[in-house]
């Protein structure tokens, strides 16, 4: 069996590496030819094209690197024509595997989606193009199934493949510890408007140790210049979970990051800011209560999201100060195994490999 897998962020290597995995325990003879990175070439993987030359965010971000992105879309065609896949399976990353999905359709390539894109949160008329496009929906947000189920389309509920990369969170850091993370993000432009102001709140907590949980992807110029007035901060790269392990608390950059930094049982306040102008624009088109995955599936606040001008060093120093507190630490973490509960019970990543070896042709 012939697979051609599509990620264009770390978080979605991640987890089509472990998909990887459980398809290959299944069909030790696939062959696999991917977009992504270093855990899926560890996976077993052919990987052509690594994310990083595919991680632009923002309008803005998106509208400057046009050119680019249009090569990409090109480049890829003709590759998986050249492959031939048996199953295209694309995971997440919307703006490009959504384009990449309608052509496939198109060649009349079978076409598996995992890790639905965020239709719920904005653009929801996308779903109209999904169900053209797209064979088989694998979520892994419990809401996702009733959303699709409004309009029309039926998907599958894999559960949250997070757990199975994480694990049971059966040593949740301890009261006493001193270390203080800060997950700046996965894309340069996040790093370079995110980790200054978290970085700036190490000065209120003397105290404590912070680390910054670097992506191995970028280079460490990146980070050693915003850090250089901080010598007490460290940098870490490629070993967050390490890093979430032994956390008191951290500054958390919205996205997966925030659920990982729950699973860990980390209290945490949620980051953000972004373009002034792609943030503007995000305003009037995002339909959600909330930007941070935690809350928004436990449809409550229970994390602190600084987003945008909010995003200061005096609101997050406060916002740290709240959290380390022992009675907020029990609240959020009671919170978290609620969360927990919700995701479901492991085994995401096998259900999602029989459902893409499930196919009849």
């Amino acid at each position: 069996m012939k697979l051609y897998l599509i990620a264009g962020e770390a978080s979605g290597d991640l987890h089509a590496g472990n998909l990887i995995k459980a398809i290959r325990a299944q069909q030790p003879d696939a062959r696999i030819r991917a977009w992504g990175g270093e855990h899926m070439a560890e996976a077993g993987a052919e990987v052509v094209k690594h994310y990083r030359d595919l991680a632009f965010m923002g309008f803005w971000e998106v509208l400057s690197n046009l050119r680019t992105i249009m090569r990409n879309l090109e480049f890829c065609k003709t590759d998986i024509i050249a492959f031939q896949p048996d199953v295209l399976v694309l995971i997440d990353y919307p703006g490009f595997n959504l384009r990449i999905a309608q052509w496939a359709k198109q060649q009349g390539i079978r076409v598996v989606y995992y890790i639905s894109p965020q239709v719920w949160a904005w653009h929801q008329s996308r779903v109209n193009a999904i169900k053209r496009d797209v064979d088989d929906m694998l979520v892994i947000l419990p809401f996702e199934e009733a959303f699709y189920a409004k309009h029309g389309m039926s998907v599958q509920f894999v559960g949250h493949p997070l757990l199975d990369a994480i694990g049971a969170a059966d040593q949740w850091g301890g009261a006493d510890a001193r270390t203080i993370a800060l997950l700046p993000g996965s894309r340069r432009q996040e790093v370079q408007r995110i980790l200054p102001v978290m970085a700036a709140v190490s000065a209120f907590f003397p105290e404590h140790q912070f680390v910054v949980a670097g992506t191995p992807t970028l280079p460490d110029e990146l980070y050693t210049s915003i850090l250089r007035p901080y010598p007490n901060i460290q940098l870490v790269k490629g070993k967050t979970y390490d890093l979430l392990r032994q956390s008191r608390a951290a500054l958390v950059k919205s996205g997966t990051s925030t659920l990982e930094t729950a699973l860990f049982g980390v209290p945490q306040v949620v980051c953000y800011a972004g373009n002034p102008l792609s943030y503007a624009i995000a305003r009037q088109v995002i339909k959600v209560n909330y930007i941070s995955l935690v809350n928004l599936i436990l449809d409550q606040p229970l994390v602190q999201e600084l987003i945008q001008t909010g995003f200061t060093p005096e609101n997050a120093r406060e916002a740290l100060q709240s959290i380390l507190q022992a009675a907020e630490t029990s609240r959020i973490r009671q919170g978290y195994m609620d969360l927990r509960h919700l995701l479901g019970d492991g085994g995401a990543s096998e259900r999602a490999a029989l459902a893409v070896l499930s196919f009849e042709y």
